[in-house]
């Protein structure tokens, strides 16, 4: 279980100028999603909140906002670097199942390769007083110019490496 206390909260959204987001935003109802910087690692975390519209099987998120919340966290984790990122594949492998109304931390670590980005991604929470592992993925990314998604790429790295 990630330690909340070694957490920075970050508007990964509002970094990037606001841009629209799939998955990121308020809404309590679907996932409701808040990113953080980790102080000990400096890598990107992300607390997503499974509400009612996310249900598939009864009482249950659907497997797509489980995929959608850590595909979103692994791309977000590549901004907060200071690279657009487009997807080429991404796996996600489904642990527990994800009841409507938990909320999940989702750790990432990236690695560059040119332009590759490899991150990989875990969905763990806490059902019943327990620590449980949701999901992981793993994704590669191909960096993309952040200036071709009309973000300053270099400023957000920046914003971002001097939270601590």
């Amino acid at each position: 279980m990630i330690d909340e206390s070694l957490l920075i909260s970050v508007n990964m959204v509002k970094a990037l100028g606001d841009r629209r987001s799939f998955v990121a935003g308020d809404a309590a109802s679907r996932l409701a999603v808040e990113f953080f910087k980790r102080t000990d690692t400096g890598g990107l975390i992300m607390r997503v909140h499974f509400g009612a519209e996310t249900e598939g099987p009864p009482g249950l998120a659907h497997g797509g906002s489980v995929s959608a919340a850590l595909i979103e966290a692994m791309i977000f984790s590549a901004w907060s670097q200071g690279h657009g990122a487009l997807a080429i594949r991404t796996t996600t492998s489904f642990k527990q199942m994800v009841p409507v109304g938990a909320t999940a931390m989702v750790e990432t670590t990236i690695e560059m390769d040119g332009p590759k980005i490899s991150v990989k991604a875990l969905m763990t929470g806490n059902a019943n007083g327990a620590d449980v592992l949701y999901a992981e993925a793993e994704g590669l990314f191909m960096a993309i110019p952040a200036a071709k998604f009309g973000v300053d790429g270099q400023k957000v790295a920046q914003m971002f490496a001097a939270l601590s």
